[in-house]
This record gives C-alpha cells, sequence and structure tokens, in this order.
C-alpha cells in the first residue's frame, strides 16, 4: 500500500515538473520581428534646354523643362518660380547660364542650359558714290550766256554766269573747252557768222580777265546753222529767237 502511494507521489511530482517547464518554455518565447522601414523618397529629376542655343543680340530664346519629385522649382537669372514643366521666352543681353534648381522630400538636384549671345554683323557700307566724270562735271555747272539782239557785249545776267563759270574753270585747271558762238536765224550767213565769232570771242576775254588761262580755251561760230532751239523765222517768237542768241560751253577743243 505504501509502495502504491509512494508511486502515484512520484508520478504526481513528474506531471508537475513537466507542467513547471511547458509553463517556462511559453513565458521565454521571442517576439516577433518589428516592420521594415518605409524606402526613403525618390530624389528629384530636372531637365533644362535652350532653343536656340546660340542667338544674336536682341533676338529671344525659349528655355524649357521638365521635373519630377520636386515641391521647389527656381529658374534663374531672371525667370524666378516655376511650375513642374513648362517653357519660357528670354532676351539675354550677354552670354547666359540659366539654371533650374529643384527641392523635394528626395534632396535637391540642378541642371543648366548655356545662351551664347553673338553681336549682329556690321551693316554692309553703302554703295560707293557714283563717279562723277569731268565733262559731266563741267556741263552740270557752266553756264551759258546769252546776248541781246545784234549785240555782242556782255549783258548783267551773261556777267553773272561767266562769273561763275570762271570760278569752276579755275578749280578744274586741268579742263580744256570750246565757247560757240550761235545767232537766230535772222540776217544773212555772212553777218550771223561774223555775229557769233563776236560773241565767243566776247566771253573767252571775260574769262581770261577772270583767270582762266586763254590756252584751254577754243572758239568757234556757228551762227545761225546750229541753232540750239528749234526757232525760225516762222515762229517769230522773241523768248524762242532768245534761245539762239547764246555762247554755248561745249566741253573739249573742237
Amino acid at each position: 500500500m505504501r509502495t502504491k502511494k509512494r508511486s502515484l507521489a512520484i508520478l504526481v511530482g513528474v506531471l508537475g515538473a513537466v507542467l513547471m517547464v511547458v509553463a517556462c518554455h511559453k513565458k521565454v518565447a521571442a517576439p516577433p520581428p518589428p516592420p521594415p522601414p518605409p524606402p526613403p523618397p525618390p530624389a528629384p529629376t530636372v531637365t533644362l534646354t535652350a532653343e536656340p542655343s546660340t542667338v544674336e543680340k536682341g533676338q529671344s530664346v525659349t528655355l524649357s523643362w521638365s521635373s519630377q519629385n520636386a515641391t521647389d522649382l527656381d529658374l534663374q537669372p531672371g525667370v524666378g518660380s516655376v511650375q513642374a514643366s513648362g517653357s519660357s521666352s528670354v532676351t539675354p543681353q550677354d552670354s547666359t547660364t540659366y539654371t533650374l534648381t529643384v527641392k523635394g522630400p528626395g534632396g535637391s538636384q540642378s541642371a543648366t542650359a548655356r545662351v551664347t549671345v553673338t553681336q549682329p554683323p556690321p551693316p554692309p557700307p553703302p554703295p560707293p558714290a557714283p563717279q562723277i566724270t569731268e565733262d559731266q562735271l563741267f556741263n552740270q555747272n557752266i553756264k551759258d550766256a546769252y546776248f541781246d539782239y545784234d549785240k555782242a557785249n556782255i549783258r548783267p545776267d551773261a556777267e553773272t554766269a561767266l562769273t561763275g563759270d570762271a570760278g569752276f574753270l579755275k578749280e578744274h585747271a586741268s579742263i580744256k573747252f570750246t565757247i560757240e558762238g550761235h545767232c537766230d536765224d535772222r540776217g544773212s550767213e555772212e553777218y550771223n557768222l561774223g555775229l557769233g565769232d563776236k560773241r565767243a570771242t566776247a566771253a573767252k576775254n571775260f574769262l581770261v580777265n577772270a583767270g582762266v588761262s586763254a590756252d584751254r580755251i577754243s572758239t568757234i561760230s556757228y551762227g545761225k546753222d546750229r541753232p540750239v532751239s528749234g526757232c525760225d523765222q516762222s515762229t517769230k517768237a522773241e523768248d524762242c529767237w532768245q534761245q539762239n542768241r547764246v555762247d554755248h560751253f561745249h566741253y573739249g577743243s573742237e
């Protein structure tokens, strides 16, 4: 009987020990691992271009950009805060490097675009002035001398014209010329040839006295053979005949 009780006590003790061991194992079990940390925010990206990249001073350039993962975008010089993507027209006066700086939770980034500004070429020189020949100058500046009917004396208006002629001729000392004596068609041919000669000689003498060398001057009388205007006896108009009573100056020697 004692043996049976002792066996029972031992069995109870063994069961108690087993239960204690099981209970102890439950208390020391490792906790579950913590969840992984969230990934870092992505870094911002940015691109910036300039089109065209080379311009003449005064011309415009288009800046274009795009960015991701950025909350703050600043384009310098001169543009300032911008949206995540877009474009802007600028007119740099000198060569300039444009910089777009972007910031976001993942950091900051920047992009640049260089614009080269050149000076416009100088305007082409004006075309050379047309060269005026000596005979053109002569014809532009020399004035004819007119006479009264049947006269060869230098009247006041002819004196004014010949004085101006003398000034030009003295400035262009290489010019040689001919004074042609003309008459209207009234009177004989012989008489008018003589009158035309007197008129040409009177103008020559005036110019020589004014300082023009005599060896530069030739004279010839055409009388009424080569009228300067189309007047004739049938016209009978004094203002038309007047045009033929003239000393006409011709460049060069006859």
